[in-house]
């Protein structure tokens, strides 16, 4: 058996990086693509493998030499890799393919080692390895039948979104007979290549062989392997997070804060969303709309207030309307003269817009991390703060204070001249959501020292959206945020949404009731793990104090082992000495994905805390 690598492409898109090397030659996490593949081929009983080069290929052949792991390296040229494609390639490489079983391969692929081992320990003589269709792979698409043969090559021009759910895309990894190269492939690449020139791809032959007749070429279907096309730098920055380090994958995902629809077998505990709304008639509302809203310009500001006036039944003077809640509070914090109040642990957000010099925290001590407005006031009672900024229910602890005893802080902070913000975000999520919210009419027009913020995102499910919302009878300081916003900050979608949610209020409230019925159970299960302690919440994630394993320990180990990616709240300020997780409320399939994990765990975790008595 032999390996045969196409590796004569230029890499424009890029850019600087295959500037003066050949793309082969690019690094994932500091080491190159060609060294990997080299390993990884060099593990198993080669007889020689083959390097089709062309740009930059001196340099290439400089660095590996003639031999690798005492395998031969044997280097066909390509001079005209500027204007020809792989089939061309692939061509000048023939009398190698026609000699003995190879393995195909293009140079740009990042893959697990399982992948190559599948290839060449498989049975079936002639194989492609295939994926199922996800977001941005871009190329070949084949159909398979019951049997994993490929009956159709899909390129570019004939991709269809309605049929994606059936597609396999190739992942550029063959392996093919001496007997089908010699006798099959070969010929047809000559007489293809004769008939329509050297600008095409050597895919296109065995789509021609699978229309003529049965080629024999199977696809491989990967399962949960990992493997990326560098095309780009996005593909780059992918490919760098799935094969990180198990320690700098967590950070890594860490990092994005969310856009984790880009790795689909990925499981998202961390960010928090709705999982009953909206629901699948809204849904197909925005898609019926989808060309509309996509090629035509949004609404004003003005517009955008109306909605959200007649939504919430709230004076449209007294509202702002922004790009998801954080929008808004980027916005606000810099209009709020003098030192502000804050509690820890809490969301950053607000920390991070204050300053060190401006913020002054209550530290929550409290096991469990609860407290009530008594606390508040009594800590705040001889601070100097122009400005107090609640998040209830609190984020992460999940702390919920009612209406009546809000009422009672506001008062007090009318009292002494002190803005009260309370954030609304998680509101929706809790017990009596419909009547402890403070965005009502009469509350605003009374208290103008109050400001109320409530994410659309988090409590309607549309985070893509980005929705968040300011309410205040403060009329200056709703017309200075409104000022300091773009008229057009909310896109049409977003738009749309706001003016149709008005039809789906039953629907919400039904969302909410099942909502409830869902926490409830996912909580009575999470206790029965012996190794966390989830805090009571009223809001759409539980806090978990982690026993046996650090909060980045058991990060790591749900997301390398399990694909489930949660929140580890170890770095967040007010935990200090202890190890707290976060895990987002979903539905009930995904909570019992969590809870089985988690269960496996158990049996680790019981495991050693019994061998460490015994001992």
């Amino acid at each position: 058996m032999q390996a045969i690598i196409l590796a004569a492409g230029m890499g424009k898109r890029l850019g600087k990086l295959t500037g003066d090397n050949t793309k082969c030659m690019v690094k994932v996490n500091g080491r190159m693509l060609i060294d990997r593949m080299l390993t990884q081929l060099a593990g198993h009983p080669l007889k020689r493998i083959v390097l089709v080069i062309g740009y930059k290929g001196e340099k290439l052949q400089e660095y590996l030499g003639t031999s690798f792991n005492r395998i031969p390296l044997i280097y066909v040229v390509n001079p005209d890799y500027e204007h020809t494609n792989n089939i061309y390639s692939l061509f000048l490489a023939k009398e190698y393919l026609r000699e003995d079983e190879t393995v195909l391969l293009e140079s740009d692929i990042v893959l697990e080692d399982s992948i190559i081992e599948k290839v060449i320990f498989h049975p079936y003589p002639n194989l492609a390895v295939v994926a199922k269709y996800r977001h941005r792979m871009n190329g070949t698409m084949v159909y398979l039948d019951k049997d994993n043969r490929i009956t159709h090559y899909i390129p570019n021009a004939e991709f269809s979104c309605d049929h994606s759910d059936e597609y396999y895309k190739t992942v550029n990894v063959y392996k093919f007979s001496k007997q089908f190269s010699s006798t099959r492939y070969i010929p047809f690449l000559e007489a293809y290549i004769q008939a329509f020139g050297h600008n095409e791809y050597y895919e296109q032959v065995l789509s021609v062989l699978s229309m003529l007749d049965n080629t024999e070429v199977k696809g491989l279907p990967l399962d949960t392997e990992k493997w990326v096309e560098i095309d780009d730098l996005v593909d780059l920055e992918h490919a760098e997070t799935l094969f990180h380090g198990k320690e700098d994958t967590v950070r890594k995902y860490q990092s994005y804060y969310g856009g984790y629809w880009r790795f689909p077998s990925l499981i998202d505990y961390c960010y928090l969303v709705n999982p009953f709304f909206p629901t699948d008639k809204l849904k197909q509302l925005m898609v019926h709309n989808f060309e509309t809203l996509l090629c035509q310009y949004p609404s004003g500001m003005k517009s955008n207030v109306l909605s959200v006036s007649n939504y919430f039944n709230i004076d449209e003077d007294y509202i702002c309307v922004g790009n998801g809640a954080a929008e808004l509070i980027k916005v606000l914090i810099p209009l709020l003269q003098g030192k502000v109040g804050t509690l820890l642990p809490s969301f950053e957000e607000y920390a991070h817009c204050i300053g060190e010099s401006r913020n002054i925290s209550f530290r929550i001590t409290k096991d469990n991390f609860s407290y009530g407005i008594k606390d508040v006031i009594s800590f705040f009672e001889d601070k100097d703060i122009s400005n107090l900024i609640l998040v209830n229910p609190e984020n992460p602890s999940g702390n919920f204070i009612r209406k009546e005893d809000l009422l009672y802080l506001l008062e007090w902070c009318t009292c002494r001249n002190i803005h009260l913000v309370v954030d609304e975000s998680f509101l929706d999520f809790s017990d009596g959501f419909d009547k402890d919210s403070l965005l009502r009419n009469e509350i605003l027009k009374e208290y103008t020292h109050l400001i109320v913020l409530k994410s659309i995102s988090k409590s309607y499910g549309v985070p893509g959206l980005r929705l968040g919302v300011l309410a205040s009878g403060n009329g200056s300081l709703v017309k200075q945020i409104r000022q300091a916003l773009p008229i057009w900050n909310i896109n049409s979608f977003a738009d749309f949404f706001m003016q149709n949610l008005c039809f789906y209020k039953d629907d919400y409230k039904s969302a909410h009731l099942s909502f409830l019925e869902e926490r409830q159970r996912f909580y009575n299960e999470l206790k029965q793990i012996r190794f966390i302690r989830p805090l009571p919440s009223q809001a759409n994630y539980f806090l978990c104090e982690v026993y046996g394993f650090s909060a980045f320990e058991l990060t790591s180990v749900l997301l390398h082992s399990y694909n489930l990616f949660i929140k580890d709240c170890s770095s967040k300020k007010g935990f200090e000495g202890r190890q707290f997780v976060r895990l987002a409320i979903k539905g009930k399939e995904e909570n019992d994905l969590l809870i089985n994990s988690l269960k496996l765990l158990d049996k680790e975790y019981e495991k050693k805390h019994v061998s460490s008595v015994s001992g």
